[in-house]
């Protein structure tokens, strides 16, 4: 193999002494210290048992939850974009190479890249407006499994704190302060896949320095190799006392890829195999850097929570989903080009006081972003070479956001928690290639939100739950009035688009070791977002409602085996005036998640995890639908000490599903004219790969 490639595998066997030294002799204040030092460096010790743990009197409705660091690494997961589907019916796919974003699908809704529902790294938006190939585009690659400590995650419209791109939810990693041990890890598997990981955490002052370095390499099963190569850096000073908690993270990404794209279900087994493909110069490369602070303060009767980050992004990005329809001699490969600098904040106080013989709480926040994007480009390209030049525009966008929530409880068993959401936005295209496609407007809008908790009776309680949120549209469709492929006249994207939720839930927990929770909800747009396959974006469209039903059940009987089963009905539908075209395209009707863990801290370990994605319907009509998908993913090792092995195997049952699907024209150099057809993107066959991991 090349020498690049075993680099990171050098690195760590000759870092590996030095940071063991470092260690050593830089032991943490409880050792070495004064007993001032480590009484200030003495935590509390906070044990989070995850989806298992008790929310009752916390959660403010049944759909919020949370998932352990523990029950995360526990999980065998192919990308990482998987560790999302923690939450219960959200599914991460993906049509392309793995450098890209996930395409992410959650309540009856296909969130393409990240649309509608918002990613957090700790106060950081993940999700990127107006970004090339989507609007709301969040790409997870950057983050380094075993340092995220928590993910907490919540549903619908009904939380004052979260605005833009959140209707269907949102999610936030929660990454470790530090780490109680050193990390070593290497995993090897077929296809040539190779990852390193090293990490540890020493003292640097008055605080905590925890720095980790991950490699990855990987081809995939696919013709064309991926030679996806993935390089992750991280650091955190991490300062505490009494009072104040503090990180300071830096984060940097650089990833590489070739793609093996969606592809017309009529040429697999005759013009290629399963795992071809029909542009090989189809891929891209992506970077991003950020720095952030974030600081909690705890007052005697208060808490203030204030995060600040800044960062750079780039992408360049090939994809051809059409091949031979718009340019017969040339192709219709397209590139598109993001290449942007970010910064924003979060400033929220919380208050509490007693009254009526309980706690009462009210939070204000404010938050801010503002996107400076330069040459957001769309291009023709053949083998990745530029031909012509669709459009290219530099934006500014500014947001802000101030949010109010008070939970007032008038009884014990009553918790009344009114929230008031205010959002303004700047949309600026201040360049553009194209006349008349450069402008500047802002939009404001009112989100009011309002939960009701009822209970706890013996263990159980009941919630309502409604509010109002929205989603932005691309700056470039709000302002632009000429469309660039066509160079005429187009109506202008509503800036904000309105949506309404309201669920009923129960939670239980009368049965020892057992969390059950049950939740009914609706959904309405003022404007869908479709996912276009000819363009690889998506668009507005016409307004849609959404019903569900939801249930989990999460069963810990011991400390060393964990049960859980999550199943969900969605019906979606598109509010148009020919009930034949209603359909709202890859809404998944039925999702099942389920698994077991086992395993104590030393010793055999293992996990077993199902996921069912029901057939969907992928257009309008109702003739069309994709095929059903069940990923059985497994997992065995043995703990000893300091040293873990662990074997998983991905796809355990082989099964020939599709990861995506989507129903469009395309047309190859033999067809005679445009062929409507599903293009698919397989699963990857079965697969295993082993792990081995040293904690110093």
């Amino acid at each position: 193999m090349p020498h690049c490639r075993r680099l990171p595998v050098f690195l760590c066997l000759v870092l590996t002494p030095w940071l063991s030294h470092a260690q050593s002799t830089a032991q943490t204040p409880q050792a070495t210290g004064s007993l001032a030092e480590a009484e200030e460096f003495e935590m509390p010790e906070i044990v989070i048992e995850g989806k298992a743990e008790s929310l009752i009197g916390i959660a403010t409705s049944a759909s919020k939850g949370q998932t352990s660091a523990k029950e995360l690494l526990a999980r065998p997961f192919s990308r990482r974009g998987e560790l999302l589907e923690s939450i219960p019916g959200f599914i991460a796919t993906q049509h392309s190479g793995d450098g890209k974003a996930n395409q992410y699908y959650l309540r009856g809704t296909n969130l393409d890249h990240g649309n509608d529902f918002a990613i957090y790294v700790d106060g950081m938006l993940v999700n990127l407006r107006n970004h090339a190939h989507g609007q709301g585009y969040a790409d997870t690659n950057f983050l380094i499994p075993e340092l995220v400590g928590q993910l907490d995650y919540w549903k619908g419209t009904y939380f004052a704190q979260h605005g833009d791109l959140s209707s269907t939810g949102a999610a936030r990693f929660k990454l470790v302060d530090s780490l109680p041990q050193g990390i070593l890890s290497t995993t090897l598997g077929q296809f040539m896949y190779e990852r390193t990981l090293i990490a540890d955490t020493i003292k640097a002052g008055s605080g905590l320095l925890t720095v980790a370095f991950e490699h990855q390499y990987y081809n995939g099963p696919w013709q064309l190799p991926a030679s996806a190569v993935r390089l992750n850096g991280f650091a955190r000073y991490h300062w505490a006392d009494a009072t104040d908690n503090v990180n300071v993270t830096l984060m940097g990404y650089r990833g590489k890829w070739d793609s093996t794209d969606q592809v017309p279900s009529r040429v697999v087994g005759n013009l290629i195999d399963r795992y071809g493909s029909l542009d090989p110069t189809d891929g891209g490369n992506s970077q991003r850097y950020s720095l952030s602070l974030d600081w909690v303060h705890e007052g005697d009767h208060s808490t203030t929570r204030t995060n600040l980050y800044g960062g750079f992004y780039d992408l360049d990005l090939f994809s051809d989903f059409t091949f031979f329809m718009d340019n017969p001699v040339q192709g219709d490969q397209f590139e598109q080009k993001d290449h942007r600098w970010f910064v924003g904040g979060q400033v929220a106080k919380d208050w509490r006081w007693d009254a009526l013989g309980q706690e009462q709480r009210l939070t204000l926040g404010v938050q801010m972003r503002t996107d400076f994007i330069s040459g957001l480009g769309l291009y023709n390209t053949t083998q990745r070479q530029r031909w012509n030049t669709i459009s290219v525009n530099d934006i500014i966008q500014d947001t802000w956001g101030v949010f109010a929530e008070a939970e007032l409880k008038p009884t014990r068993w009553l918790r009344i928690i009114p929230g008031l959401r205010g959002d303004v936005m700047q949309f600026d295209v201040t360049r553009s290639n194209i006349a008349g496609n450069t402008g500047s407007k802002v939009s404001g809008i009112i989100s009011p939100k309002l939960n009701v908790v009822f209970g706890p009776w013996k263990k159980t309680e009941f919630y309502l739950n409604a509010g109002t949120g929205f989603h932005s549209n691309d700056t470039r469709g709000v302002v632009g009035g000429i469309d660039p492929a066509t160079g005429l006249a187009t109506s202008r994207a509503t800036p904000l688009v309105r949506t309404y939720g309201a669920e009923f839930g129960i939670r239980n927990e009368s049965i020892p070791k057992l969390v059950n929770t049950l939740s009914f909800w609706t959904l309405h747009s003022g404007s869908e977002l479709i996912y276009q396959g000819d363009t690889g974006s998506s668009s507005p469209g016409p307004s849609s409602q959404r019903f569900g039903i939801e249930l989990s059940s999460y069963w810990r009987p011991n400390d060393w085996t964990m049960l859980d089963v999550e199943a969900t009905c969605t019906r979606a539908y598109l509010l148009a005036q020919d009930p034949s075209h209603q359909n709202v395209p890859n809404s998944i009707p039925y999702t099942l998640n389920a698994g077991i863990t086992l395993g104590k801290a030393q010793g055999l370990f293992g996990s077993l995890r199902v996921r069912y994605m029901a057939p969907r319907p992928l257009d309008q009509v109702l003739d069309v639908y994709s095929r059903e998908s069940i990923q059985v993913n497994g997992r065995i090792g043995y703990r000893h000490k300091n040293l873990e092995v662990a074997l998983d195997c991905l796809n355990l049952l082989n099964r020939s599903d599709y990861d995506v699907a989507y129903y469009y024209a395309s047309q190859l150099k033999t067809d005679a004219a445009p062929v409507n057809d599903v293009h698919v993107h397989p699963i990857e066959p079965r697969m295993f790969r082993l792990s081995v991991t040293y904690r110093f």
